[in-house]
This record gives structure tokens, sequence and C-alpha cells, in this order.
């Protein structure tokens, strides 16, 4: 018997709705996200100041240095902002200027050149033994404990230590790489200790990708970073002492137990590797 248009109508818009219901009860639908960072190659010129951020987190964010930011927006040098204050991220062009200094590089060792008492002549052509030049400079660097000179108001030294006692398992990427420090293996509730001494300016957890977060600041310049930690000990304001327990070990803001370390310069991220001590 044929079928008459209007009951095949009826079967093929009921097949069409059982269809629309069995895809939207997929466990395969996602919902649309919001909280998206902004496309590839876009980059934020204003930041709106939320609860918990201070001005060192914001600038941590955005991988500008800390003065430069406060002197953009007519800051005081106590850097104070408060929620929904809409800050300026377009720096002058010379914010940051890289320069060979103590702080940004590490140590080197120096060739001794004897005194002459004699009448000056040309200077002899030295040759250089590649593996005495390698075992003098082992022989001469202390393996414990590296000091840098700080330029802070007045001239100290700072004494770096190991954030964490576990092995390396991310290392440091340059050229804008995705790892901005070293990943070090650890258990749950392990010490995170300061690996220099200075003053904590942010301890929250307010940075996406980092957990629960500490950032120290060393010198005008250097700060660093401690993230993913199961539990915060020190707050903002606190001076904290090389090789002090600041925080315990955890996997806030990650899938795994470990200890993100970054130090950043002027805003920029450096190798961590350049400051520690060897092993």
């Amino acid at each position: 018997m044929p079928i008459s248009s209007s009951v095949f109508r009826i079967t093929i818009t009921f097949v069409a709705m059982l269809t629309c219901l069995v895809g939207c009860s997929s466990g395969n639908y996602v919902p649309p996200v919001n909280d998206r960072e902004p496309p590839p190659g876009t980059r934020l010129t204003t930041h709106t100041v939320a609860q918990g951020e201070t001005l060192y987190s914001i600038a941590w964010r955005y991988n500008l240095g800390f003065q430069a930011l406060a002197d953009a927006n007519g800051i005081d040098s106590d850097y104070a902002i408060y929620p929904g204050q809409r800050l300026n991220l377009t720096l002058p062009t010379t914010a940051y200027t890289p320069k060979v200094s103590l702080e940004a590089t590490p140590p080197t060792v120096s060739p001794v050149v004897p005194s002459v008492t004699s009448t000056p002549s040309p200077a002899p052509v030295v040759v250089i033994d590649k593996h005495s030049a390698s075992k003098e400079r082992s022989i001469k660097t202390t393996p414990e404990v590296v000091k840098n000179v700080v330029k802070s108001g007045e001239t100290k030294s700072l004494e770096w230590v190991w954030p964490a006692r576990g092995n390396i398992i991310a290392t440091f990427s340059s050229n804008g790489g995705l790892n901005k420090g070293i990943d070090l293996h650890g258990n749950l509730g392990e010490s995170v200790l300061a690996a220099a001494a200075g003053k904590v300016v942010y301890s929250g957890a307010g940075l996406r990708g980092y957990g629960k977060l500490l950032i120290v600041k060393h010198s005008d310049k250097l700060l660093s970073a401690y993230a993913h930690n199961r539990r915060l000990l020190v707050k903002e304001g606190d001076e904290v002492a090389s090789g002090q327990k600041i925080a315990e070990m955890g996997s806030s803001g990650t899938e795994t137990v470990k200890l993100h370390f970054e130090i950043r310069y002027d805003g920029k991220p450096v190798d961590p590797l350049k400051y520690l001590p060897r092993r």
C-alpha cells in the first residue's frame, strides 16, 4: 500500500528530532569556552587589575619589567595598585635594554698576566691548553654557592641555592620557547626553598598555568618564581633568607608533582642554571 505524503513527512520529522536528541546527549559535546587566551600574534595593550593581583604578578604575566610597567602608568615606588585599575601594557621600546652585568651573567674566570719590570716589549702569543684551562676553571669555581653582585641602592651579594632537591625533568627554552624556567622532580609536600634572599612580592594562585605561586624580589631587576605548590608558607611583604623553606611542593595547576622555577631579569626569562650552583 503506498505511503501517503503526510505520513512520510511525519516519519522524516520524527527521525530528525531523534537524531538531534542523541547528538546533544553524547558525552563528546563540549560547551563553548569564553575564558581563552588572545589569538596567536595578538598582544594585549591594556590590563584591568583583578582582586589579588599585584604589579609584580601582572608584569610577570606579560613578560614586562615591573619598574617599566610602573613608570608607564605613573605608579609610585610603592607599586600599589587597586582592583578595576586599567594598566597600559604598551611600554617604550627603550624600557628594556639587555646589558652585560653580574646579575645577568654568571661569573667568569680571567687569565692572570704576570707583571713585567723590564723594558716593555711586544706581547708574546700565548697558547692555552683547553684541558688545562677547563681544569683550572673547575678548581676555582665554588660548587655550593654562587655569589652575584646586586645593585639595589646598596651593594650586597646574593647566595644562590637550589630551590628543591629533585632532578631536572625540563630545562629552560631559549628564544621564546614554552619553558621559561626549569622543572624539578619531587614528592608531594617536599620542601621548596628560597633560592636567594629577598622579599615576597606575590603569593597566590591568580596566574594561569602556575598553580599556587610565589614570586620573590631579589633586586630592582631580579625576580624568582616557585610554581605548582601544594601550600604556600609565606605571604606578600615577608623577607626570606637564602635556603629558607617557603612552600610545600605539589601539583596545583599541573598534572604531576613538581616545582617549576623561574628567574627573570628586568621582566625577561633567563636560564636559572646560570645562577644556581653546580651540583
